[in-house]
């Protein structure tokens, strides 16, 4: 080769060099743009529609409560805020009911329902996901089919159960049909069975024993699961209305939604302080949501109810 020649590039070297050359962006179509933008405002639409669904209802019953005596509440078009707001009806509330009395009993059976629920959720989610015996398969289904039981199909058997058991009355009696429901089952069992069977081969090596591989290995790996059980078990405890209805006679141990009844029917027709007392009974489950939102939605995606 002469000095004058160039040497012979190696072979593709031109396709390599050709492909390290930078595109134009291809342009994206007017009608491809128009359709995403329609699909986005869809999206926030129905966003939006939902949000007023499910929100709206409690910032009316809110502003209600707020709202004095000389404005209107069913007036058209709705004023959502309240032009001379306060907390006049909230006193209006203490003074007529023991909405505190009322409110210890809720807490009481709500809290009852809780520990119930964490505990025996988890030990029969633990059996179910975990233990080998004839006829899982078969109580599984049994808990599965319980979620879609209506309880008044089965509230006048629970409160002849109750009576015999001289339950009514009683505040206990109002805990007990709530003390294990399926959906705590299901949720703690599904939450079981997504950890890896290793940790559980090594630690039968280790000679644990089922209790001590359920207390100190299973049931730390799914506190999100136990905090959404417990969320749940709370809110269906606390807003039950017509178990404690049916159940209790004794005015000292209703419970707050049937103190919220009894003050509307009883002793005021008026919206404002019904709104009133309807949201003191709604402060303390936005309080516990709020602080333990984190855990209840880590909690729901380890233990959804699957198949």
């Amino acid at each position: 080769m002469t000095p004058l020649q160039a040497p012979h590039a190696p072979a593709g070297a031109e396709t390599r060099r050709a492909d390290t050359v930078p595109q134009a962006a291809t342009p994206v179509p007017a009608s491809r743009r128009v359709r995403t933008t329609a699909g986005l405002a869809g999206r926030y639409l129905l966003l939006a529609l939902v949000f007023a669904l499910t929100v709206g209802p409690f910032l009316w019953q809110l502003s209600t409560s707020l709202k004095g005596n000389g404005e209107r509440v069913f007036g058209y078009p709705p004023q959502l805020v309240p032009s001379r707001p306060t907390l006049h009806h909230y006193a209006e509330v203490l003074d007529t009911v023991p909405v505190l009395k009322f409110a210890g009993n809720s807490l009481l059976v709500a809290l009852g329902s809780v520990l119930t629920n964490c505990l025996l959720g988890s030990m029969a989610g633990y059996a179910l996901a975990r233990m080998r015996f004839r006829g899982r398969a078969l109580a599984a289904g049994v808990f599965l089919a319980t979620m879609i039981i209506p309880f008044e199909s089965i509230m006048v058997s629970e409160f002849l159960v109750a009576r015999s058991l001289h339950l009514t009355d009683t505040l206990l009696g109002v805990m007990l049909p709530g003390a294990a429901s399926g959906l705590s089952v299901m949720l703690m069992r599904n939450a079981f069975r997504r950890l890896p069977a290793e940790i559980e081969e090594a630690a039968i090596l280790d000679g644990a024993g089922e209790w001590t591989r359920f207390r100190r290995i299973a049931l730390p790996s799914v506190r999100g699961t136990l905090a959404a059980v417990a969320i749940f078990s709370f809110v269906f405890s606390w807003d039950d209305f017509l178990w404690p209805l049916v159940s209790l006679s004794d005015q000292g141990k209703y419970t707050l939604t049937i103190g919220i009844q009894y003050l509307s029917g009883t002793f005021t027709n008026d919206q404002r302080v019904i709104a009133a007392g309807t949201m003191m009974a709604v402060v303390p489950l936005l309080a516990l949501f709020f602080a333990l939102q984190r855990f209840f939605f880590r909690g729901v995606g380890e233990g959804a109810v699957k198949g």
